[in-house]
């Protein structure tokens, strides 16, 4: 039957056209351009830090997309707002023909993403910063509303029943982990707390985790803002006691196998994979042409809400590292 199917669909197409896009279809599959538009230069500048397995999806989302698109990518990062500012002005220095950037501190990004549109190169924001990828000039925003897919987690967190929550920030000034926890906050039934950590130091992490639990035996939940602190989460709760449920935003390997195996209860997948592949293959139609995606609005991956059922499906995805 899938024969027949390919059989009549190939020969509705004109054989120069079959074959072409049969060509295309193999070159994207190999890592090769599909397309003959000219080679321009992407560049992505994100608030990650060091060693943050979710960056590492976001680029072999945007890398993908841009061998397919026959692009030049270029990515940097630093956690600290104002060198990741000193990045963007970098890339504009290079003259780059796109820019993708991150607005998890907005204030400290105005400026510079003004002078890239002022320069004449097209922004994309991805991730973070929603609510002012707008008023800034770029052309749309790649991501999850964080506020949504706060609420979400609070939603869920009823279903399960659970009276008591933290929510573990461990990017103090992040605006967009401000925006999930407050809106945890605002659907949760029960009584949901804020807990700031040092995300870059993991003994502090667990440490902090470890001793909001014993002082707080009520505590049912503990929400990680991020996949690589869920296990850690996991072994404060082992270390303290604590039958409380481990759930998180975003998802790897681990937390698939955690999913899979109880340990972890739930987690909120916003597809970096797609924010990435997406963000370079919007530069690429406008600058080919002069598409926008959105209609002035954020362009949605998230959130998801993974659970056991879902985790031994979506694990062979997130060893390849594209979930």
């Amino acid at each position: 039957m899938l024969a027949a199917v390919l059989g009549a669909t190939l020969a509705g197409c004109s054989a120069t056209g079959g074959k072409r896009a049969e060509e295309r279809a193999a070159k994207a599959a190999q890592g090769r351009a599909a397309v003959d538009t000219p080679r321009w230069t992407f560049a992505m500048v994100t608030h990650s830090g060091d060693g943050d397995t979710f960056w590492d999806i976001v680029q072999n989302g945007a890398k993908q997309a841009a061998a397919k698109d026959n692009i030049k990518f270029l990515y940097s990062h630093n956690k600290e707002a104002n060198q990741q500012a000193q990045l963007v002005q970098a890339a504009i220095d290079q003259k780059v023909d796109g820019l993708i950037v991150t607005l998890a501190k907005p204030d400290a990004l105005k400026d510079v993403v003004a002078k890239a549109e002022k320069a004449g190169i097209p922004v994309i924001t991805v991730n973070s910063g929603s609510e002012e990828s707008k008023r800034f000039g770029a052309l749309t925003h790649i991501g999850q509303d964080e506020t949504i897919a706060g609420e979400a987690v609070g939603e869920e967190l009823n279903e399960r029943g659970k009276k008591k929550a933290v929510c573990v920030l461990h990017e103090q000034g992040n605006v967009g982990h401000e925006q999930r926890c407050a809106g945890a906050k605002k659907t949760f039934k029960g009584d949901l707390a804020n807990l700031y950590v040092d995300g870059t130091n993991m003994p502090d992490v667990q440490a902090s985790i470890e001793a909001k639990l014993q002082s707080d035996k009520d505590i049912d939940a503990v929400v990680t803002l991020g996949a690589p602190f869920a296990p850690t989460a996991a072994k404060a709760a082992e270390q303290a006691g604590s039958k409380a449920e481990i759930d998180t935003f975003d998802l790897n390997a681990k937390v698939a196998r955690s999913l899979a195996d109880g340990s972890l209860g739930f987690a909120v997948d916003q597809q970096p994979y797609l924010q990435g592949y997406e963000a370079v293959d919007v530069l690429w139609l406008y600058k080919y042409n002069a598409d926008v995606l959105g209609g002035g609005k954020p362009v949605l991956t998230g959130p998801q809400i993974i659970t056991k059922d879902d985790a031994a499906d979506l694990e062979k995805y997130t060893k390849r590292g594209t979930r």
